[in-house]
């Protein structure tokens, strides 16, 4: 695996397709809305269902390219399916990931989720209810 977001950043940056992604008004609005926790549960949830198995349906074809700000996320930080995921994070396709290998992949989507996202304080959030 890529040992470290900075790292990969890095990389990312190189490349036109990689650097070109960003958040519109509407998915930096639904994070502030939803908050970081959720946000965090969602692109678990994602990745887990999506690109955890050893071969994933449609895989190469699995991530939308909006919709979610994760599947935007998934596009920037090259998380989108296993070849990607095998090229860019070293992590092999043909078999289950790990947790550490999921929490990885959360990590990295968070981390560019969050760089993009801003200030977010112009958007109103959830009032948290409990």
């Amino acid at each position: 695996m890529t040992s470290s977001w900075e790292q990969l950043r890095e990389r990312l940056a190189r490349s036109r397709f990689r650097s070109r992604f960003g958040l519109a008004d509407a998915d930096r609005a639904y994070v502030a809305r939803i908050g970081w926790e959720s946000l965090r549960a969602q692109a678990e949830k994602i990745v887990r269902e999506r690109l955890t198995p050893a071969a994933p349906r449609n895989d190469g074809r699995q991530t939308p390219m909006r919709g979610h700000p994760v599947f935007i996320a998934q596009h920037a930080t090259a998380s989108c399916c296993r070849g990607c995921l095998a090229r860019w994070h070293g992590i092999p396709a043909g078999r289950l990931l790990s947790d550490a290998e999921v929490e990885h992949v959360v990590s990295c989507l968070l981390a560019w989720i969050r760089e993009k996202a801003g200030d977010l304080t112009g958007f109103p959030a959830q009032p948290t209810l409990l």
